[in-house]
């Protein structure tokens, strides 16, 4: 490995290459199917109070501060009332909305940095599992919490938060075990995708169970599949490929081959190089703008579908999941494209990294701007919407695994950092939107377009100038700078 070492371009991996270690069964491709079902159900829970709420609220008190624009025609020739009306409803205003909205990030904030420091000490399977668990736990709690008043409701949202703050870290903490650094992009690419196809079905199957059934059972039906998953994950799971039951002996081999120059030996964190690495600034910032866009839109999508552009609850619930499925399909296929590139086409990982952040930051910017201006041309609003989080699809094998390039080692604490500034959004954005938003006008509606884009681009050219794809000094105990 070491002859080619100056050669930025030089693929990394020069011994038994992966045609030698089918992906079809193995033991990394079934943990990020797993892990993939895992984050499916983990943004069904974060997304489906979104859909709910509109079912949870009187119709009239949401209009005491946020009115309903008559810009636009009702779009439903006929209007549909709701089959089941038997579920409670609550007399919360929209600032109050807002923070029910927000209060989940309140918690997730919270246990980032520390949920990937503990990743790397008691291995991610554990903290993913029993973080998953414990939100579904909390998910089948939130009805009875709506019940009890508001403030019980914000708390039981900030603990799913704490629960979901662990997730992503000590998934990024697995993978630094788990992934040959070739097939990076394609392993967490399919991983994380999960999350998009969960928002993509649950935004309209929330919908559908309001629309037949009753909104508590939007909670009821999430969190108890959220435990089934619990149990097969602890069953069929380990945190390293020395640990794994079934894993074949040729899988093992290669896995720990091809990271053997990349992972670190040293016991304690390198707190103050990580915290003054430049790259590691380019991924936060990028991660930070690209989730200022993302959070908006998730949790306003469907007031804006139903404020603005006037679509009842059945179809709110079908095109607010649409950008999603877009975003779902662009993650499965630029992971794949930029393995691709990485392995034949010898591009450097810093230049794939960076051109996919581009492509996944300045589009989305470009089409949220146009589709504010298009006044009430409903296809092209959702057509316009649905591209630009398509492309967001992008950065996730952009900057989004980019501290797995870094410092793989650290990679769940690296994810920690970064998801912490890239959750601040998630606490302001909606709060902000719905503030700039009390008039609900096209003309408010314009200005919380103008912020995201203008952030998104903020954060694109940011990365584009102090990105690396190198493991970093600090990060290998030992060895010398190897360049991926």
């Amino acid at each position: 490995m070491e002859t080619e070492e100056g050669e930025d371009r030089t693929p990394l991996l020069k011994e038994p290459q992966p045609d030698t270690v089918p992906a079809c069964c193995s033991a990394r491709y079934n943990l990020a199917l797993l892990a993939f079902f895992g984050f499916f159900l983990l943004y069904a829970l974060r997304v489906n109070l979104s859909v709910a709420l509109v079912d949870m609220v009187e119709p009239n008190t949401s209009l005491a501060k946020n009115t309903t624009s008559n810009v636009c025609p009702e779009h439903s020739s006929t209007i549909n009332v709701p089959r089941n009306t038997t579920g409670e409803k609550y007399s919360w205003d929209a600032d109050t909305q807002g923070w029910i909205l927000g209060s989940f990030f309140y918690g997730y904030i919270i246990t980032q940095i520390p949920g990937g420091y503990l990743a790397s000490k008691i291995g991610g399977k554990l903290l993913l599992g029993f973080g998953i668990f414990g939100t579904s736990v909390f998910t089948l709690l939130t009805p009875l919490a709506a019940n009890l008043g508001v403030g019980y409701l914000i708390a039981v949202r900030a603990l799913e938060g704490l629960g979901e703050g662990v997730t992503f870290p000590a998934m990024h903490s697995m993978w630094s075990s788990w992934a040959p650094p070739l097939e990076r992009s394609k392993l967490l690419s399919i991983s994380y995708a999960g999350a998009q196809l969960g928002t993509v079905i649950s935004l309209p199957l929330s919908g559908l169970i309001c629309y037949y059934m009753n909104w508590v059972y939007v909670f009821y039906i999430f969190g108890a599949l959220g435990v089934l998953w619990f149990f097969f994950w602890m069953w069929l799971v380990s945190d390293t490929p020395e640990t794994h039951r079934s894993i074949s002996h040729p899988e093992r081999e290669y896995i720990l081959s091809s990271l053997k120059d990349q992972l670190s030996t040293q016991k304690s964190v390198p707190w103050t190089p990580i915290l003054a690495s430049i790259p590691l600034w380019a991924i936060v910032v990028a991660h930070f703008s690209y989730n200022w866009t993302f959070y908006t839109l998730l949790t306003l999508l469907p007031t804006y579908m139903k404020e603005i552009l006037r679509f009842d609850a059945q179809e709110n619930g079908f095109l607010s999941a649409l950008p999603y499925f877009g975003c779902w399909l662009c993650i499965i296929l630029s992971g794949q494209i930029a393995d691709y590139l990485r392995e034949k086409k010898n591009l450097s990982t810093v230049c794939v990294r960076k051109c996919f952040t581009l492509i996944g930051m300045i589009g989305p910017a470009v089409f949220l701007v146009a589709a504010g201006f298009i006044g009430c041309n409903y296809a092209l609003a959702v057509a316009f919407v649905t591209i630009s989080t398509t492309l967001g699809g992008f950065c996730t094998s952009g900057y989004s695994i980019n501290h797995l390039d870094i410092a793989p080692s650290y990679a769940g604490i690296l994810l920690g950092i970064t998801n912490s500034f890239a959750t601040i959004p998630g606490m302001v954005g909606p709060v902000i939107a719905k503030n700039l938003t009390h008039n609900n006008t096209v003309g408010e509606w314009q200005t919380v377009f103008y912020i995201a884009a203008s952030i998104n681009l903020f954060g694109a050219i940011f990365f584009a100038l102090f990105a690396s794809g190198e493991v970093q000094d600090w990060a290998v105990s030992g060895y010398h700078l190897h360049r991926n």
